[in-house]
C-alpha cells in the first residue's frame, strides 16, 4: 500500500529552454557533465569558470557555449531561465543558488540536494522525444541504472518518427476520423511499415507509408489479442502484453488476472470482468465469445486478458474459432503458465537429466472417468506431471495415480497464488496429497506438481501437507 499512496516530492517537467540561457557555475568535472547534460538541448548556455580545466574548456569551444574566464558575480546569471551551481565549493555553491532564489531563477546545485530548487534527471534522448528518470536526488546511480535499460529499449529512430508524426498531425486531423479509428492509425503508424522504413533510415518511404495507413484510415478496424497475463506477478507479464494493453480501447479480463495488471491498460480503456472461477460464472463462454466478436465489429481493439498463457485452460480455442468465423483479425500472445510459476517459486526443475525428461499439463478432472487416461502411463514412467485446479479433488489425483502405478512416495510439491508474495508452499508425498482438500484456508489458485523431479526443490519455506496420512497401495 505505502508504494500506491506515497507523494513525489519533485513534480517532473519539461521547460522550454530554446533560445533562452542557462548558466553553469563551475571550472571542473561538475561542471562538464551539467554542460554535456544541458548540451543536449537548444539552449544558450553559458559556462563561468575563473580557471576551467582544460577538456571543459574545450568542450565548450567545441559546442558553441559561451565560456567566461572570471571569476563569478551575481550579475553574471542575469537573465538566465535555469542556474547550475557545480563549483565543488559548498559555500560557493550556497552563494551562487541564494543568487538566483533572488532573481526568482531555479537553481541547482550539484550533490546538494538541500540547496536545490529542481533535479536533474537521467536522460533519454530521442529528440523530440525524451524520458527523464528522477529519484530525487536520492540514488542518481539508480536512475543511470534505470536510464541504461530505457535506452535499450528505445529504437534510434524514434525521434525521427516522431518528427515525422509532427509534420503529419494536421492532415491527420483532417482526414482521420476522431476516437477509434484515430488511435488505430497512430499506433499502426509507430509501430507498422512508417516506423519499419524509419528504422532502416528511408524517410521518403515512411512518409509513403503513413500516407498510405491515411487513406486506409476512413474507418477502424476492429483487432482483438488473447494476451496471457501471468501466474499473477505483474512483473512477470510480457512487454509485447503490455504493450497491447496499452493500445486497447477495451480489456476482458478474467477473475483471476490481479487488478494490477488490468490497471497497466490504458487508463480510458472499458474494462469488463468477463470472470470465471469454479461454482461462480459471470459469463458463459458463448456469451464472452459474442461479446468479442461484437467489440471487435465496431472497430474496437479489444484485449482478452486471461491468467497464465491462454492457450493452457484458457478455452482461448472456443474463442479463436469464434473470430475466425466471424472474419476478425486476431493475434496470440503467450504468457506463463502457473505451473511453470509453481516450479520457480519451489526452485524445482521441471525436467532433470536422468530423471524426468517429459512433462505433462492436466486439470486433475481427466482422472475422475472410468478409465485411466494415457498420460498416466507416462506419470509412471518418470514424467513430471501438473495439476492445474486441483484442490478439491487431490484424493482422486491420487488415488487413481498410485492405481495406474505411480509409487505413494512420488514427490509432491503444491503453490497456491504462484509468483505472489502471498504464495504459500506446501510438499509431501502422493500418499500425503489427500490432506491437501483438507485445507479449506487456501481460496487462492493451487498448483500441484507430481514426480521424481520434485527431490530437486528447494523445501526451506515449504511447510509439510501430512504426517500420517497414507494411501494404500492397490493390489
Amino acid at each position: 500500500m505505502a508504494a500506491a499512496t506515497a507523494k513525489l516530492n519533485a513534480f517532473p517537467v519539461f521547460m522550454k529552454v530554446e533560445k533562452r540561457t542557462v548558466v553553469i557555475v563551475g571550472s571542473g568535472d561538475e561542471a562538464l557533465a551539467k554542460a554535456r547534460l544541458i548540451g543536449q538541448s537548444s539552449a544558450e548556455i553559458r559556462i563561468v569558470a575563473d580557471e576551467p580545466e582544460a577538456e571543459l574548456a574545450a568542450y565548450a569551444r567545441e559546442a558553441g557555449m559561451e565560456l567566461v574566464e572570471q571569476a563569478y558575480r551575481p550579475d553574471l546569471i542575469d537573465g538566465a531561465c535555469l542556474v547550475f551551481a557545480a563549483t565543488g565549493e559548498e559555500a560557493l555553491d550556497g552563494r551562487v543558488v541564494a543568487d538566483a532564489k533572488a532573481r526568482g531563477i531555479p537553481a541547482n546545485a550539484v550533490d546538494r540536494p538541500h540547496l536545490c530548487d529542481f533535479f536533474t534527471p537521467a536522460l533519454v534522448n530521442r529528440a523530440p522525444v525524451a524520458v527523464a528518470i528522477g529519484t530525487e536526488g536520492a540514488g542518481p546511480v539508480l536512475a543511470q541504472m534505470i536510464r541504461a535499460r530505457v535506452d535499450r529499449m528505445l529504437s534510434p529512430a524514434l525521434g525521427p518518427l516522431a518528427s515525422l508524426a509532427a509534420s503529419l498531425r494536421d492532415t491527420v486531423e483532417r482526414l482521420v476520423p476522431r476516437g477509434n479509428a484515430r488511435r488505430a492509425f497512430w499506433s499502426d503508424f509507430f509501430e507498422g511499415a512508417p516506423a519499419r522504413a524509419m528504422e532502416i533510415g528511408h524517410i521518403e518511404e515512411a512518409r509513403e507509408a503513413a500516407a498510405e495507413l491515411m487513406q486506409r484510415r476512413t474507418e477502424a478496424r476492429g483487432h482483438v489479442a488473447l494476451v496471457g497475463a501471468g501466474p499473477g506477478a505483474e512483473d512477470l507479464i510480457t512487454i509485447r502484453a503490455q504493450r497491447l494493453l496499452m493500445q486497447a480501447d477495451v480489456i476482458l479480463f478474467d477473475a483471476l488476472v490481479p487488478e494490477a495488471v488490468v490497471a497497466m491498460g490504458r487508463r480510458d480503456a472499458e474494462r469488463i470482468s468477463v470472470g470465471k472461477r469454479k461454482g461462480c460464472h459471470s459469463k458463459k463462454q458463448e456469451e464472452i465469445n459474442g461479446l468479442i466478436v461484437e467489440l471487435a465489429r465496431e472497430g474496437k481493439r479489444v484485449v482478452r486478458l486471461k491468467s497464465g498463457d491462454p492457450l493452457v485452460y484458457g478455452r482461448a480455442g472456443e474463442e479463436i474459432a469464434a473470430l475466425r468465423e466471424a472474419g476478425i483479425s486476431y493475434e496470440i500472445v503467450p504468457g506463463v503458465t502457473a505451473a511453470f510459476a509453481a516450479a520457480a517459486d519451489f526452485e524445482l526443475p521441471l525436467t532433470l537429466r536422468g530423471v524426468a525428461s517429459s512433462m505433462v499439463f492436466t486439470t486433475g478432472h481427466d482422472l475422475k472417468g472410468g478409465a485411466l487416461p494415457d498420460w498416466a502411463r507416462l506419470a509412471v514412467s518418470g514424467a513430471t506431471v501438473a495439476v492445474y485446479m486441483g484442490r478439491t479433488i487431490a484424493a482422486q489425483v491420487a488415488g487413481r495415480l498410485i492405481e495406474a502405478g505411480l509409487s505413494p512416495d512420488t514427490g509432491v510439491a503444491v503453490v497456491e497464488n504462484a509468483s505472489l508474495v502471498a504464495r504459500r508452499l506446501f510438499h509431501g508425498t502422493l500418499a500425503d496429497l489427500p490432506a491437501l482438500e483438507d485445507r479449506s484456508e487456501l481460496d487462492g489458485p493451487v498448483m500441484t506438481i507430481i514426480g521424481d523431479a520434485v527431490a530437486g526443490a528447494n523445501f526451506a519455506l515449504s511447510t509439510p501437507l501430512a504426517v500420517h496420512a497414507r494411501l494404500p497401495v492397490a493390489a
